[in-house]
Formats: structure tokens, C-alpha cells, sequence
């Protein structure tokens, strides 16, 4: 059987997303000091990869105004954050299924309203999310890129994040710029985790690493902590090209077997009893969101 079809049918056949009563979800947000550095491609083979693993694993796109994610799902949601904030439809009806094993919200524009809603919609919006911490084992937030509120909010709000940038000197100033924005707000930040994307090999990637360790670590008192590194592969463009996860349509790549190791290493670094879940992340969300 190759490694695609298998892939799949693990995907088929451990997927159930009933309801948990013992468990929080573990809350992952993924963002980037900069666009264009494969972050939302990472976010959904990760999340596939996770999947795969018996994990079950919803995605939210908190990307305002893009649509990646979509994109790269091959999906149209009819309704997201939008539709719950204004009580249009409750959380479960915003989530979508996938064919891929994952699910999936769209923030949509709705989450820009979040600074705007008054202490009743707060208190229901937090509470829908008790919902998605008795369906979902992993829950992965797609942020946009930099360092505008709307990236850094989620950010602050979460306990495990992993920054991505690449080995271009415009991407990792901007990974770093991100980190000391991080480290402004909330002096007590201690530990990141960083992917180096699009490396040439290992060398290159160890050694972007070093710069970003060592300029964290003596000026912003930050060790950071490197998950892995992904490197340039033309299997990622032709994947998104044909619409399809390249962990699926290139199982055997570079890239697939890089987001394999860094999903094993993801998962063996922290257990899922010590998670706070979603619902906490979204009501520190809240209390950074009004200020």
C-alpha cells in the first residue's frame, strides 16, 4: 500500500470526534513575523499529519481577511465566527468537516468584532467554546503574519506557540521583531518554539536558528526552542497547485517526512493532561481583546 493511501485510510479510520468528558484540548497558535513563509501550508499538514496519529484535530483560521486555509482545504464554509458572535448560529454549527480527518472554523470578519461586543456576548461567546474542548484533542490557530494586535492578541492569549520564518534576512528580522513586540507585552514570556521553513539543508537552518537564539536570548532574556526545520522542496508547489495537502499527494518528500518529525516531536513534549483548553485561551483572548 503507498504511504498516501495509507495516510488516508488512518485518517478514515481514527477519526471519531465524539464527546470527551476528561480532557481539555492542547491549544497550538502558529503565526509568522511576516506572509509568504508557508505558515497556513505547515498549519494544515501538521494538523493532517496529527490526524493521522489517531489525534483529532480542528483548525481555526484566524488569518482576518485570507483565506488559506480554505484554500488549501479545498473548502467554502457558509458560516463562521461571524455568524456565532451576532447569534446566528451556534459553535457547532460553524464547524466544518474536511476530507482530509480535521476540522476546520473560519474566523471570517467576525472575529474582528471581538473588541466591540458587550459582557453578555462575551460570557456566550466564551462559553460555545466548552463545546470544542469535548470534541478536539489538538486544536491549531492559524494567525496572520506580524505584529499588528490582531496577530499578537492570539499570541499572548496562548501557551505553546511556534513561530515559522525562513532563512531570507527579511523574514527572520521580522520573526525577531514579533518576538520582542511578545516580549514588550508580557514580561514573563520565557520560551517559544521556532520552524525554520524553506532551508536549503539542516546547515543553513542550524544556523538561522543560532542568529534568532542568541539575539533572543541576550537581549529579550527569551530561549526559544527549535522543533524542527522544513526544507525548500518543489513537492509543497506542486501540491498546491493541484488543491491537495502535500503530506497526501507527496508522502515520500522532503517536506512531508520534515513535517512528520516535527509533528512526532510535537506530541512527545507535552501530554494532553496538562492543557488548559480552548475555552481558558479564549477568555484570556477576551481580557486582552478589551483592555
Amino acid at each position: 500500500m503507498d504511504q498516501a493511501k495509507e495516510l488516508r485510510n488512518l485518517i478514515n479510520n481514527s477519526q471519531n470526534f465524539n464527546i470527551k468528558n476528561n480532557l481539555n484540548a492542547r491549544v497550538i497558535t502558529i503565526s509568522s513575523g511576516k506572509g509568504g513563509v508557508g505558515k497556513s501550508s505547515f498549519s494544515v499538514n501538521l494538523a493532517i499529519y496529527l490526524a493521522s496519529l489517531k489525534k483529532r484535530v480542528l483548525i481555526i483560521d484566524a488569518d482576518f481577511g485570507l483565506a488559506n486555509i480554505e484554500v488549501l482545504l479545498g473548502i467554502r464554509p457558509k458560516y463562521n465566527f461571524y455568524h456565532m458572535i451576532k447569534g446566528e448560529r451556534n459553535i457547532s454549527e460553524i464547524v466544518v468537516d474536511t476530507d482530509y480527518g480535521i476540522k476546520f472554523i473560519s474566523g471570517g470578519n467576525g472575529l474582528r468584532e471581538l473588541s466591540s461586543i458587550n459582557s453578555t456576548e462575551i460570557k456566550y461567546f466564551i462559553e460555545q467554546f466548552e463545546y470544542l474542548d469535548k470534541i478536539a484533542d489538538i486544536i491549531i490557530i492559524d494567525t496572520g503574519a506580524g505584529i499588528s494586535p490582531s496577530v499578537t492578541n492570539f499570541l499572548m492569549a496562548s501557551d505553546e506557540n511556534i513561530i515559522v520564518t525562513t532563512p531570507e534576512p527579511t523574514s527572520f528580522t521580522d520573526a525577531y521583531t514579533l518576538i520582542k513586540v511578545m516580549k514588550e507585552q508580557n514580561k514573563f514570556i520565557d520560551k517559544l518554539n521556532i520552524v525554520i521553513n524553506k532551508a536549503d539543508d539542516k546547515y543553513e537552518a542550524d544556523r538561522i536558528f543560532t542568529k534568532i537564539s542568541y539575539v533572543c536570548n541576550k537581549f529579550l532574556a527569551i530561549n526559544i526552542q527549535n522543533i524542527g526545520y522544513i526544507p525548500s522542496d518543489m513537492a509543497l508547489i506542486k501540491a498546491i497547485k493541484q488543491q491537495k495537502p502535500a503530506i497526501l499527494a507527496f508522502p515520500e518528500s522532503d517536506f512531508s517526512k520534515a513535517i512528520r518529525e516535527i509533528g512526532n516531536r510535537l506530541l512527545n513534549e507535552q501530554q494532553m493532561s496538562n492543557n488548559d483548553g480552548i475555552k481558558s485561551f479564549m477568555q484570556k483572548l477576551m481580557r486582552i481583546f478589551n483592555k
